[in-house]
């Protein structure tokens, strides 16, 4: 006779990977904001950008800035030796594919 499935076990198993993922997210975009220098902003001026860049339907202005994101993450690699901001595939963390603009540079 067969072992009947435990659901509950099953759904709560589900439920703490999805926190994880969650966490590790979070985490990775927290790495994101740092590396970029992004944490030296003012967090409404950082809020504002991030709203712009979300609103944004403008497909060249987005593919600059998919270049750039690739270029800095090509960069951080090749400067690091290490692909602590890249998944698996090589995607930048969070790999929404919409970077925000950067900041000016910084003298």
């Amino acid at each position: 006779m067969r072992k009947p499935r435990d659901f509950d076990a099953e759904v709560k198993a589900l439920n703490d990977k999805a926190k994880r993922l969650k966490d590790q997210k979070l985490h990775q975009l927290g790495e994101l904001l740092i590396a970029c220098g992004a944490d030296a902003l003012p967090v409404e001026q950082l809020a504002g950008a991030l709203l712009a860049a979300a609103e944004t339907k403008d497909a060249a202005t987005m593919e600059g800035w998919r270049k750039r994101g690739a270029a800095f993450f090509q960069r951080t690699a090749r400067n690091t030796g290490s692909g602590t901001y890249q998944n698996a595939r090589g995607n930048p963390a969070g790999g929404s594919g919409a970077e925000p603009a950067a900041p000016a540079d910084r003298a």
